[in-house]
């Protein structure tokens, strides 16, 4: 296991950092091999895990997203499992259950059974086709990396992240994931089609005899030693300043909110919001061999960060706006109001 990152040197931390960006680029190398074409949502995908958070990726069936996962446990040395959300879903389904066993000398007593949710990566595929209460199973889990059941803690994996896949098309017989739920997920990840180019490498890599394989990079130890390193990476005063910015821009009753955000926005981001800013914008600059994030990271993450953290009121809805041109238009006039100050 490496050192412990609390106990690295001051002059070696710049080194230290360094040597994860390598094994990073490595880690995209590996990835991209099978999942081709789509950067930014390996960024973000590698993002959360840098962060010790969670993802939602959205996204048609068929693009990729499984096949990302898989090959992200494989990369990043976890064990990982799989869960399809379907409406008669149990939450012991996902958590485990005690059974009550019969020795061979007749004494009988309960032996707890570890659901699927006890693993280092978990996939929860179409989360929103299971009921409220199923998917509450997984509060706890993704706050606090323990599950309570039968009255006894349980702790889950070190490290533990959850993966969810939703289908933004196909709403009919689910169940919207409520706020509370949302905002434990660090980012959204929007799968987009491939373009032409990339469509044809997608054609050619997996429809021949060999596929490629991916390896694995970091171990789960190494992650976690990447994910404290990412907490002592500097961040300048002035992209403090940006976040909170642009988090209290996109809040309606907040004094520095426009008009337009005010006719526009029914609840805005809380704290955790800055908070997952704060996180990803130093693993952006982590992921492409930078020392220190910018404000242009800033920009870059706000609409992963920010758009499952809002919501649009009726009139907006009603109008057609949507919440990513919104946060792009937030952005932009935070930036020229940095610029001018």
């Amino acid at each position: 296991m490496p050192d412990s990152p609390s106990i690295v040197p001051e002059e070696d931390l710049v080194a230290a950092i360094e040597a994860v960006e390598a094994k990073l680029a490595e880690a995209k190398a590996s990835i991209t091999k099978r999942f081709i074409g789509q950067e930014q949502v390996v960024d973000l995908t590698l993002s959360a895990l840098l962060c010790g958070g969670h993802g939602l990726l959205i996204g048609l069936p068929g693009l990729g997203k499984t096949r990302l996962v898989e090959t992200l446990s494989t990369v990043m040395g976890l064990s990982g499992n799989r869960i399809q959300f379907t409406p008669d879903l149990m939450p012991a389904d996902i958590l485990g259950s005690e059974v009550l066993e019969t020795g061979a000398s007749g004494n009988r007593a309960f032996r707890f059974l570890e659901g699927p949710i006890f693993c280092q990566l978990l996939m929860a595929d179409e989360i929103n086709r299971a009921s409220p209460r199923t998917q509450s199973a997984l509060l706890q889990a993704m706050q606090e990396q323990k599950v309570t059941v039968a009255g006894e803690d349980r702790s889950l994996g070190q490290p533990f992240h959850v993966l969810a896949t939703q289908n933004p098309i196909e709403q009919e017989g689910t169940y919207p994931l409520p706020e509370a739920q949302l905002d434990r997920f660090l980012v959204q990840i929007d799968v987009d089609y491939p373009d032409r180019d990339t469509e044809r490498a997608i054609l050619t890599a997996t429809t021949g005899a060999v596929e490629e394989e991916a390896h694995a990079v970091f171990t789960a130890d190494e992650l976690i030693h990447a994910q404290a390193l990412l907490r002592r990476m500097p961040v300048g005063e002035s992209v403090v300043e940006q976040i909170l910015d642009l988090v209290r821009a996109c809040r309606p009753e907040d004094p520095s909110a426009s008009q337009r955000v005010r006719d526009t926005v029914n609840w805005g981001p809380g704290p955790r919001a800055a908070q997952a800013l704060m996180m990803t914008v130093r693993a952006r600059a982590m992921l492409q061999g930078r020392l220190a994030p910018s404000t242009e990271d800033v920009i870059a993450m706000a609409r992963p960060v920010l758009q499952h953290r809002m919501g649009l009121n009726f009139s907006a809805r009603a109008r057609g706006d949507s919440l990513p041109s919104l946060i792009a238009e937030i952005a932009s006039a935070v930036t020229r109001t940095e610029a001018a100050a």
